[in-house]
């Protein structure tokens, strides 16, 4: 088996004993830093926008130190970077004391609407007795509402068993055209 694989090798023009391990293609080494910062040309419309600001310049400085020529006084921020920066600080991040004071009012609002809340609770279990005995009367009127309207009911269909001679069953409401002639006379 081994000598067919050799000879289709050998007809592809192939070294016929490349060991085990043996790369055909060679990757190019990797690039070189160069020693010193290198500076783009601002004049060229392809030299993108991030590398002709300050902050590039502070990265050279960073990555090779007094080398890239950069004095470091430069890389200070102004007189009004820095009122920006301590105003956007001021409102971002508020003092030790206005957070205290932020809690503390947040505190008691919560302490206020927990008294509010409290005060409707006790004032509403002072009318609770009330309230269960008019819920209880109530509950009476109704039962003696449905009595009342189940004794009349009855007393109807009585009467109209009475009137008609047989039996009349209340769940056909008018269907029976008898029960609806008696009813009318």
């Amino acid at each position: 088996m081994a000598a067919p694989g050799r000879q289709t090798r050998s007809l592809l023009g192939l070294a016929a004993n490349l060991g085990p391990g043996f790369r055909t293609y060679r990757a190019p080494p990797p690039p070189r830093h160069s020693p010193g910062p290198w500076w783009p040309n601002p004049d060229d419309p392809l030299t993108p926008r991030w590398q002709l600001g300050p902050r590039y310049v502070a990265k050279q400085f960073a990555r090779h130190g007094a080398a890239s020529g950069v004095a470091a006084g430069l890389l200070w921020p102004s007189q009004e970077q820095l009122r920006e920066l301590e105003a956007e600080e001021s409102e971002w991040y508020p003092s030790l004391a206005a957070m205290q004071d932020s809690v503390r009012v947040q505190q008691l609002a919560e302490e206020q609407k927990r008294k509010a809340r409290e005060q409707l609770i006790a004032e509403s279990m002072a009318k609770m007795p009330q309230m269960i005995e008019n819920w209880r009367q109530q509950q009476q009127e109704r039962r003696e509402k449905e009595k009342a309207d189940k004794e009349r009911r009855a007393r109807l269909q009585a009467e109209a068993q009475e009137r008609l001679g047989y039996h009349v069953d209340p769940r056909r409401k008018n269907k029976d055209k008898r029960r609806r002639r008696g009813l009318l006379q």
